[in-house]
């Protein structure tokens, strides 16, 4: 019989747990490591997107704080002149758009955890402390 070690090495002879690892088992495993490899992804996404949505705001701020003058709109990689009113406007969508894609990677994000703590269930009550799961 197989015996699974964890990452902090080899376990007492009474911890270790002496389960054969199944077909099942194996997938199981491969899908928490694939479910943690997308976790890390949309917590790298979702920062990113926090940041653009505090440099809209900033923009908002300085917009509400200007004085009726065209202002110039950074677009793609090109300024182009805006009224105020435009630009406000063009921030205020934009904010919209991240805060949407913030909320569908929080669902995301919540499902995966979900799943990951259905696994971990399946996973420990079969290995016992001879799996590790959880990060470091």
């Amino acid at each position: 019989a197989a015996s699974v070690a964890s990452a902090g090495g080899m376990l007492e002879r009474e911890e270790e747990s002496e389960a054969e690892v199944r077909r099942e088992d194996q997938d199981n495993i491969n899908k928490f490591g694939r479910l943690n490899a997308r976790l890390h992804e949309l917590r790298d996404e979702r920062n990113a997107l926090k940041k653009s949505l505090e440099r809209m705001d900033d923009a908002s701020t300085e917009l509400m704080m200007a004085s009726g003058d065209k202002v110039m709109l950074y677009l793609g990689e090109a300024f182009f002149e805006a009224t105020e009113e435009e630009a406000t406007e063009f921030c205020e969508a934009k904010v919209e758009e991240l805060q949407e894609k913030l909320n569908a990677l929080q669902e995301e994000e919540n499902a995966i955890v979900e799943e990951q703590d259905e696994l971990k269930k399946i996973l420990y009550g079969r290995f016992g402390k001879s799996i590790q799961l959880e990060e470091k």
